[in-house]
């Protein structure tokens, strides 16, 4: 993002800021006003919105970021996957209906698998021969 001192903040007109006289400090232009004068401040300020601002806020931001710059915030939509078989996938399987994604455990079940594999290391350490390491 494009460095913005202070100075320069305060000389942008207020067209340059989503929230105009919302910010703090003199002519509004401090923080919670959000900048606007480039794309990627625009996209800061969507995000910082979206972060802290209130209902009203969020679609104010939105509002000047599109006037200003109507391809921000447009979604291009999902990009489709070519399916090449053979190609490292794998048959698929009937789901089984845990709403776990398939090759994924529970963090439950996960917590438990690692106890176990932790508990069965200390055993092993502890039963056997002790490890004296010297230089």
């Amino acid at each position: 993002m494009a460095v913005l001192t202070t100075k320069q903040r305060k000389k942008l007109p207020s067209k340059e800021f989503a929230l105009p006289g919302k910010g703090e400090g003199p002519g509004g232009k401090g923080a919670g006003s959000y900048p606007i004068n480039d794309p990627r401040h625009a996209r800061n300020a969507l995000a910082r919105v979206a972060q802290h601002g209130t209902p009203a806020e969020k679609s104010r931001v939105r509002a000047a970021v599109k006037r200003k710059y109507p391809s921000i915030g447009q979604s291009k939509g999902p990009e489709k996957k070519k399916n090449n078989p053979g190609k490292g996938r794998e048959e698929a399987r009937p789901s089984t209906g845990s709403g776990q994604a398939e090759g994924r455990e529970s963090r439950g079940s996960r917590d438990k698998r690692l106890g176990r594999e932790l508990e069965s290391r200390l055993e092993a350490r502890s039963a056997g021969p002790s490890r004296n390491f010297t230089r």
